[in-house]
């Protein structure tokens, strides 16, 4: 069962529609359609290998679908990418700063690709930095900050040129409790200011506060709910035993209805 307070298609700002993709004779995406809306934290959730990257490598422009559609603002993105893409942020799985370089001078990099004037930037690169409690480290080399540290660089970079969507691929991987709980934080508090979130991760709990839960299992939706929907659906005692009653067991059992 969708969320009863669910927006019409036109208020989304990611739209993907039927997408597939294949490597070969492998099919890693079949035909998948979801949506996130302004202002909504959407967990997509989903095993090792279930074709969250492979999604994400679609919506961040890398690869073109086979087939289907993926719109981000309603710009397609196969016919208006640099529309498209000017629209999102990204935190990548893998860390993509320059170690060598001050955390300043990887966002003033970042702002410039993104056309920003010298004044702006300095000015987004501060509110960016404060925002994620690092306006302090601004001079510092990127390799001198913990892993969580710079994964907050990472986020405040996905920021400076004020996306519509944040997209958030696996982005905890390696980081302590804490560090993760942290950067969390930090994107759910972007809800109040319109920003439409999808966070992919396989780790069940970071889902536990998202508007909507997606599940990605072998290139294919399973269910999408509220996480308490989840819960309902399946009798189990946690978001965490729902998801590994659907992905983690019988593979051939049919998905509950939510």
């Amino acid at each position: 069962m969708r969320s009863p307070e669910h927006p019409t298609r036109f208020d989304y700002l990611l739209q993907v529609d039927a997408v597939r993709k294949s490597y070969g004779a492998r099919e890693a995406l079949k035909g998948i359609s979801l949506s996130v809306a302004p202002g909504e934290f959407v967990a997509l959730l989903g095993p090792n290998g279930a074709g969250k990257s492979t999604l994400f490598q679609l919506l961040t422009g890398l690869f073109n679908a086979d087939a289907g559609q993926v719109r981000v603002c309603g710009h397609d993105m196969r016919r208006e990418p640099v529309m498209a893409l000017g629209r999102i942020g990204v935190v990548f799985q893998q860390m993509t700063l320059d170690l060598d370089l001050s955390v300043e001078a990887n966002l003033t990099f970042h702002a410039r690709l993104h056309g920003l004037g010298r004044a702006e930037s300095r000015a987004r690169i501060a509110d960016a930095l404060a925002r994620v409690g690092l306006a302090e480290r601004a001079g510092s080399r990127v390799r001198e900050l913990s892993g969580g540290n710079r994964r907050k660089v990472e986020l405040a970079r996905a920021l400076i040129h004020r996306p519509a969507v944040l997209l958030m691929d696996e982005a905890t991987v390696g980081l302590d409790p804490a560090s993760r709980r942290q950067l969390l934080d930090e994107v759910l508090a972007l809800r109040e200011h319109g920003v439409a979130t999808l966070w992919a991760s396989h780790l069940v709990d970071e889902a536990e506060a998202a508007d909507r839960v997606i599940v990605l299992h072998h290139g294919k939706i399973l269910a999408e709910g509220t996480p308490q929907a989840f819960v309902d659906a399946t009798g189990a005692q946690s978001l965490a035993a729902a998801f590994l009653q659907m992905t983690g067991g019988k593979e051939t059992a049919a998905a509950p209805a939510l």
